[in-house]
C-alpha cells in the first residue's frame, strides 16, 4: 500500500494529524530520554510500543520524530532498526526513507500545497526538516 494511503487511513480512523495523539490513541507510550547521538528511535519494551525521544530535540523536531518513529511502528512492525543498524549489513536506508515519507506526509496536508503554499514552506510551518521535504507525494489539483 503507498505511503500517502496509509497517512490517509490513519489521520481518517484518528480524526487528526498529530502524531502525539495518534501514538497516544494507539497505545504506543512517548519516553523523553538522555541519548546521545540520535533524536529518537522506536522499541517494543515486554509487548509495550514505545517511542524514545531525546529531551534535548529542539522543540520543532518534536512532531517529525514522532512521526517518523511512529512510522517504523505502522509500516515496519516487525524490524528492529537498531539491531539492523548495529548488527547487520544489511540496509536500512529504504526502511529510513519510508518512515520519513510517512512523517512528511502526516505532517503536511494537502490543503496547504493545494492553497499555494511551496513544499519547502509548507514544511517550515509544519516543523518538517527542509532536507526531506521533497519526499511529499506530487499533490493532484482537483477541478471542480
Amino acid at each position: 500500500m503507498r505511503i500517502k494511503r496509509v497517512v490517509e487511513l490513519l489521520v481518517r480512523k484518528y480524526g487528526t494529524r498529530d502524531p502525539i495523539k495518534i501514538a497516544s490513541l494507539m497505545g504506543i507510550k512517548i519516553e523523553y530520554r538522555n541519548l546521545k547521538g540520535i533524536w529518537g528511535y522506536f522499541q517494543m519494551y515486554l509487548r509495550i510500543p514505545v517511542i524514545h525521544i531525546a529531551y534535548n530535540l529542539p522543540e520543532n523536531l518534536i512532531l517529525f520524530v514522532i512521526a517518523h518513529e511512529l512510522a517504523h511502528r505502522i509500516l515496519h512492525p516487525g524490524i528492529n532498526v537498531p539491531f539492523l543498524r548495529a548488527n547487520t549489513l544489511q540496509s536500512v536506508d529504504k526502511i529510513e526513507r519510508q518512515a520519513n515519507q510517512f512523517a512528511v506526509e502526516l505532517l503536511i496536508p494537502d490543503k496547504l500545497i493545494t492553497e499555494g503554499a511551496s513544499i519547502y514552506d509548507a514544511a517550515s510551518v509544519c516543523g518538517v526538516p527542509e532536507e526531506v521535504a521533497h519526499l511529499k507525494s506530487e499533490v493532484v489539483h482537483k477541478c471542480i
